[in-house]
């Protein structure tokens, strides 16, 4: 059996707080396996490597025959989480929570074990929807409207005039109690959570219960080094990118990121994480090789050795050597000529308008090898047409 200390230790490499730490490593030592809460609403899942340190965390300790519990927060999606939130989120409907569900299963299926021995799906329609209205009221009386707005979302929205409607204020109980119902021994959240988790150890501890340990993580910025990874902001990495896209993503870090990406995103040794980040410092070709190692690393946890050594190998092919790739997707187009707007439309469906213009302004974008200026330029396609948008995005164009 692995030394609790030892457990511990490993967690930390991607820790930022431990709430109850004693209370974990006595939780270790007693041999029992543990009761992990892994809670989501079901809103639109879009996983990327940012989350799934988390799921990383919890897939450890389920190598050591620790019990994930992952709790579909179906009811709790209908009230919507305010956290981050400037207004009210909308709700959506049953179908709608159903097919989110499913999705998130699917996502983290790729790191989580799922086999019953270590893996359990729960919902927390199973205890709101049979709740007495009294009991519900007895939750709420114990906790204060001074509790409630610690959170700054709250105070901020107050502060600009912005409407909370009640229902709002009752998420972080509804969550809060959660971990009771499940009975939860430790929680992996992000450091936005840790108010609602920490309501959780509050009515564990009221109603009777060991209170759970709560584990927050590292969180590192997008792509871009400013914001954390955001779909809405395009500077993520999915956990469903082809290995392709998340190296290609990897690759175009700021060098500043790469030590806390190796750190964070891959199993290297610390200390060779450590020597990553002194030569992206240095700049340029060791910088190059630093993001390689690390973009490999990262492909390599995901999908394998030798499907990294073969995108490494294509890297390097296609910008090393100036090689086009050798599998270059063909895209069919029904008509004689368009505008490098509408053909970049068609190849990158999931991509804004204004995204795909400022692609062409950065010089992003070349046809037949000719880089493109002007968005609205018209190409004909009486011939195949070689897309090329982004660093390593290319497309065969070939009139239907």
């Amino acid at each position: 059996m692995i030394e609790p200390q030892q457990v511990v230790g490993r967690l930390r490499r991607t820790t930022d707080t431990i709430v109850g730490e004693a209370e974990l490593l006595d939780r270790l030592a007693s041999g029992r396996p543990l009761r992990i809460k892994y809670g989501v609403d079901c809103t639109a899942p879009d996983l990327h490597i940012g989350h799934a340190v988390n799921l990383w965390m919890m897939r450890q300790l389920q190598d050591l025959g620790h019990q994930v519990v992952f709790l579909l927060g179906d009811l709790t999606t209908r009230v919507g989480d305010p956290t981050g939130r400037s207004e009210t989120r909308p709700v959506l409907t049953p179908e709608q929570i159903e097919t989110n569900a499913r999705s998130f299963l699917e996502q983290v299926s790729i790191v989580l074990r799922t086999d019953p021995e270590v893996f359990e799906v729960r919902r927390n329609s199973e205890w709101y929807d049979g709740m007495a209205v009294s009991e519900l009221l007895s939750l709420l009386s114990q906790v204060t409207h001074a509790q409630l707005m610690v959170r700054d979302m709250f105070r901020d929205r107050v502060s600009a005039g912005r409407e909370i409607a009640v229902h709002e204020l009752v998420y972080p109980v509804l969550q809060g109690y959660d971990s009771f119902a499940l009975r939860s021994d430790l929680t992996i959240v992000g450091s936005d959570q840790l108010f609602n988790e920490q309501l959780g150890r509050h009515f564990q501890q009221r109603l009777g219960a060991p209170p759970q340990v709560v584990i927050t993580t590292t969180i590192t910025p997008g792509l871009d080094g400013r914001a954390k990874q955001s779909k809405s902001l395009n500077n993520y990495v999915g956990l469903t990118d082809t290995p392709r896209d998340k190296f290609g993503k990897l690759m175009s870090i700021p060098d500043s990121l790469v030590e806390s990406y190796a750190r964070v995103y891959t199993e290297l040794p610390l200390d060779t994480v450590a020597a990553l980040g002194e030569a992206a410092a240095v700049g340029g070709p060791p910088a190059r090789d630093a993001k390689l190692r690390l973009a490999a690393a990262v492909v390599t946890r995901y999908h394998g050795a030798g499907v990294a050594r073969g995108e490494l190998d294509a890297f390097n092919r296609t910008f090393s050597d100036g090689q086009q790739p050798a599998d270059i997707p063909e895209v069919s187009v029904g008509r004689e000529a368009a505008t490098v707007l509408e053909l970049l439309q068609t190849v990158r469906p999931a991509d804004s308008r204004s995204e795909l213009r400022r692609l062409v302004r950065q010089g992003a974008v070349t046809v037949d090898g000719t880089r493109v200026d002007d968005p609205d330029q018209v190409i004909s396609l009486a011939s195949d047409v070689l897309l090329k948008s982004g660093r390593r995005t290319w497309h065969r164009l070939r009139k239907t």
